[in-house]
């Protein structure tokens, strides 16, 4: 997404967004074998029983709407045409009014009064479920205060395919079943309080540069083949879906050479059909590249509205236009209706139609309490649009927790830490302070001073607040001197007993915003520390013989000109704490807690570790090509086929105390058969008249007052009579190729949300034993591992993380069992010629491997013997 009027100078806006007409309409050949094959037509939505209520009180609305008010509903009404960075029309005559969409995935952007929580890839290294649903709940209940109707979060794509990837840190790490739990667990905290929540961004956007069409080329195609798909980059949207999510974002760039707004393969085909899903897709902003295309590969709303040309003219592919398509018969009326019923059986669901439901007091475009109602227009009229109302609540408590006890502890000698209360501290780093030009001088946190605690971009909020790591150390008391500079200084006098705080961060964001000449991607610098930051921590190592480095970081960086130094006795990887930066990590510098994060993603020793296929793309003539020929093997995966040990394994994470895992048990739950049984049959659906309505629906109003720039979906009267007569001539419109408007009954793998729920069903339970073997309390987090039989007909990854769980914090001596489990899908491998999750041997061993990180796995478990040893020789 793009949207911010501080942030994007108009001139850029135009440069960024325009495209040439012949690259929309035509493909670029894709590299052989990787196929976007045509799905028609768009599934009608509301054949689940879980919806049923909701599409009944939608279809009734829709039954009585005007063509216009349907087409009013499923577009925006133009970039910063309202309070929101996204603004739906009306139909207020049947009381359905404008649904505001806000980001982000951490926080309410450009608001007052918010809590800045820390980012999802900091979520994703506290390893636990209970905190990924809590900070969900807390942000939903922000969104729900500030009368968001429809959450922008969270972000589960990017997967992390590339470590240099901009927009990494908005989810939850390089896995997908970690990926998968914690989008899946934020949605049903978000939906919780009445809040829309959105998946996105659909499918396999992962880098930012060439990610959008402009004038000189297509956006970058994602070429991947379908197993891969399936078994890696759709697994969190599936399991985003299942959660009932209501709303789905499309990506930016094109998958096997069509844009994932207008593909029908994906949207329809993939996500309505195969993953059953019941609520809206939408674009992202300015993704939308054509209007009739589009609507019939199944997307539902445009947003912000405008053409992606020049959006700043009051120009629609939709809208007015949608109407046009609808009156000439371009567009079916079902697809119009099911997109409708779509978006208001969503609202319906939420429970957004009651009278308490607040309406929207923040503009995001302006912290002052006055101004335009449509800032994007040369005329608009003024009123109140800052309300400030405080939506934060105890909502610190939350985001304190989770920035705590994301902290991961990757080195400590000699147990160099916890501190004692009474070290002489010296402190080194400007990433240790705030930002001295003010803690939200930057829009969209786009630039790196002071401590970094979130990336840049439409992912970003404001911060109420900075809790600063040198806060932190005030507010204990803390006997430290503070040098605020990423260079050595010359008069920090050490001294035999001093122990060196070194502050270095690494920063990326989105790629409407370059920072110190990273344009989102992680492009100048690389996997290093940003500021000077590698040899900050030399120099200060060269002087100092007891060196405790603390990251914040976006993803992994390279540790190898410090890492070995014998003075660099600990390192701790903070991640992006968000506002609470500065207590809770003095929690676990003095040993308050003991530390309890653990890597989600591999820290490499080069970046030569990793496939070429995983380096950014840049300029190519034409559509830029990034073809996944590395499949299944990122990360861990990759790291292990190749057996190339990392400086820190995926999973990795140190504490003060040790943990032991013990008494282990398998039991098997459902018979397993090759193919799951049958999917259910689709439930009924809405069902409308499809004769195209009377040109008189879409006329203007007589007398309307028009705002210019703001998208209306209304025809003058010779338009929509000269449309109607299109219809009821000869002239056939020329349908993309495979179209067909006679509904499907379905592919084999769907059957209910998220695919056919028997792939859900437990195969395996575990259960086992963790106990504090050390002195002092902490949590531990069991990671569970499942390694194929050998044998097989596919190839499998070595080990693939298919759940975790996190203990409560146990004394020294003490005992919790944790309870995991194994489904039909973990145990399958998706068929790309039966299009169905298979299970390759149902006689065979699987071995079930747990431990607390990838590389530390201590128990296994025989689903076949179903004995569960320790002692035995790890796979990796």
């Amino acid at each position: 997404m793009l949207n911010s009027l501080a942030a994007v100078p108009l001139a850029a806006l135009i440069f960024s967004s325009c495209v040439l007409g012949a690259a929309v309409e035509k493909r670029i050949p894709v590299p052989a074998g990787y196929v976007a094959p045509p799905y028609y037509p768009a599934p009608h939505g509301g054949w689940t029983s879980d919806w049923t209520e909701a599409y009944r009180k939608a279809s009734l609305i829709v039954s009585n709407l005007t063509l216009a008010e349907k087409t009013n509903i499923t577009a925006g009404t133009g970039i910063f045409m309202g309070r929101c960075v996204g603004n739906t029309g009306s139909a207020l005559r049947a009381g359905i009014p404008q649904l505001c969409l806000q980001d982000g995935p951490l926080g309410v952007r450009n608001t007052d009064h918010n809590t800045a929580f820390p980012a999802g890839i900091t979520v994703g290294a506290t390893w636990d479920k209970a905190l990924m649903y809590e900070r969900a709940v807390a942000i939903g209940e922000e969104f729900r205060g500030k009368g968001v109707n429809v959450h922008l979060g969270p972000s589960v794509g990017p997967l992390g395919r590339k470590p240099r990837g901009g927009r990494n840190w908005e989810g939850f790490g390089s896995d997908p079943v970690l990926q998968a739990f914690g989008g899946a667990l934020s949605i049903e905290g978000i939906q919780s309080v009445g809040v829309i929540a959105t998946i996105k961004h659909l499918i396999a956007n992962e880098q930012e540069m060439y990610r959008m069409y402009n004038i000189f080329q297509p956006g970058i195609s994602s070429n991947l083949d379908d197993r891969t798909l399936h078994e890696l980059y759709l697994w969190p949207f599936a399991e985003g879906v299942r959660s009932g999510v209501g709303a789905v974002m499309v990506a930016y760039n094109a998958v096997n050479g069509s844009a994932c707004s207008q593909n029908s393969y994906l949207i329809n085909g993939i996500l309505k059909d195969e993953l059953g899903f019941q609520g809206f897709v939408m674009s992202d902003w300015l993704a939308q590249i054509s209007g009739v295309d589009s609507a019939l590969a199944g997307l539902d709303l445009s947003m912000p509205g405008d053409v992606h040309t020049v959006p700043l003219l009051g120009n629609s592919y939709w809208m007015y236009e949608y109407s046009r398509s609808v009156l000439n018969g371009s567009i079916p009326v079902d697809r119009l209706n099911d997109a409708v019923t779509r978006i208001l059986a969503t609202w319906f669901k939420m429970g957004q139609d009651s009278p308490n439901y607040p309406k929207p007091n923040f503009d995001t475009n302006t912290q002052d309490a006055e101004g335009p109602l449509y800032p994007g227009a040369l005329i608009s009229p003024r009123g109140v649009v800052n309300e400030f109302v405080n939506v934060q609540g105890n909502h610190a408590e939350v985001a304190r927790a989770v920035a705590r006890d994301a902290i991961t502890l990757l080195k400590n000698m000699n147990g160099s830490l916890p501190l004692s209360r009474n070290a002489t501290l010296k402190v080194f780093g400007t990433d240790a302070e705030k930002n001295p030009d003010g803690i939200n001088s930057c829009a969209d946190q786009g630039c790196n001073k002071g401590t970094l605690g979130m990336g840049w971009g439409s992912g970003s909020a404001r911060y109420p607040y900075m809790d600063s790591p040198i806060d932190g150390l005030k507010a204990r008391g803390a006997n430290y001197k503070f040098f605020n500079t990423d260079s050595f200084p010359s008069n920090s006098n050490p001294s035999p007993g001093d122990t060196a705080l070194v502050f270095i961060n690494a920063d990326s964001g989105e790629n409407y915003i370059t920072v110190d000449g990273n344009p989102g991607d992680r492009t100048s610098a690389g996997l290093r520390a940003w500021r000077n930051g590698d040899k900050l921590v030399k120099d200060v190592a060269a002087k100092y013989s007891n060196v405790v480095v603390v990251v914040h970081t976006v993803g992994p960086i390279i540790l190898e000109e410090w890492h070995d130094l014998p003075s660099v006795k600990a390192i701790l990887f903070a991640h992006l704490p968000g506002q609470e930066a500065g207590d809770s990590l003095m929690q676990v510098l003095f040993g308050d807690v003991s530390p309890s994060g653990h890597l989600p993603y591999t820290i490499p020793k080069s970046e030569d570790d990793y496939p070429d296929s995983l380096d950014l793309v840049g300029f190519q003539l034409g559509q830029p090509q990034d073809t996944f020929t590395e499949g299944l093997y990122i990360d861990y995966r990759h790291f292990n086929k190749a057996g190339i040990k990392g400086r820190y394994a995926f999973g990795h994470g140190l504490s003060y105390t040790t943990f032991s895992f013990t008494n282990a048990t398998i039991t098997p739950v459902t018979p397993l058969s090759t193919l799951p049984p049958t999917r259910p049959a689709k439930g009924a659906t809405p069902s409308y008249p499809t004769s195209i309505p009377p040109p008189s629906e879409a006329y203007w109003p007589e007398s309307f007052n028009r705002i210019w720039r703001y998208l209306y979906s209304f025809l003058d009267k010779r338009d929509a009579d000269a449309a109607a007569a299109v219809a009821s001539s000869t002239s056939k419109y020329p349908y993309p190729a495979g179209y067909s408007n006679v509904q499907k009954p379905g592919p084999p793998a769907g059957g209910a949300q998220g695919g056919n729920p028997a792939l859900f069903d437990v195969a395996y339970r575990v259960s086992v034993t963790v106990s504090n073997t050390g002195s002092r309390p902490g949590k531990a987090v069991a990671q569970l591992y499942l390694q194929f039989p050998q044998g097989i007909a596919w190839d499998t990854p070595v080990i693939q993380l298919r759940d975790f769980e996190k203990s409560r914090t146990l004394a020294p001596g003490e005992s919790q069992t944790l309870e995991l489990r194994l489904t039909r899908k973990d145990v399958s491998v998706w068929d790309v010629v039966r299009q169905n999750w298979v299970v390759p041997d149902t006689e065979g061993e699987y071995a079930v491997w747990i431990g607390e990180a990838s590389d530390r796995l201590t128990v296994r478990c025989g689903t076949q013997s179903g004995v569960c040893e320790s002692g035995v020789k790890p796979p990796v």
